[in-house]
């Protein structure tokens, strides 16, 4: 659905811990878009920015009180409606494309070394 949805996006895996070899798969497009989570009991997406997005179809059902992320829980058996989480993802998406760009971590890190 993610692929659908914004085909450009790029998956890679952060945050790798002892107790999460593999980290968290991430799908990124001029920043993060969402994070997938998986429980014994759901599969969890997060959207980074997900309470500047619009959710007509009420997808996000969970980290509803924070100014920020929003996420979607979905327990073994849910439908997914496919249609509205692409446009959730598309929003996303522009969302991230209308931030103004950030200059890389390792351009930081230049600029505050050559400082005095």
């Amino acid at each position: 659905i993610i692929a659908a949805a914004v085909p450009d996006a790029v998956e890679t895996r952060k945050w790798k811990k002892p107790t999460n070899p593999a980290g968290v798969p991430v799908w990124e497009k001029d920043g993060i878009l969402c994070t997938g989570e998986t429980y014994k009991d759901k599969v969890k997406l997060t959207f980074a920015n997900g309470a500047a997005l619009e959710d007509p179809a009420g997808l996000f059902n969970s980290s509803l009180d924070g100014n920020q992320r929003r996420a979607i829980d979905i327990a073994e058996g849910d439908a997914v409606n496919a249609a509205a989480l692409k446009a959730l993802l598309r929003a996303a998406a522009a969302f991230n494309a209308s931030k103004p760009a950030r200059p890389s971590t390792a351009k930081k890190r230049a600029v505050s070394r050559s400082r005095p």
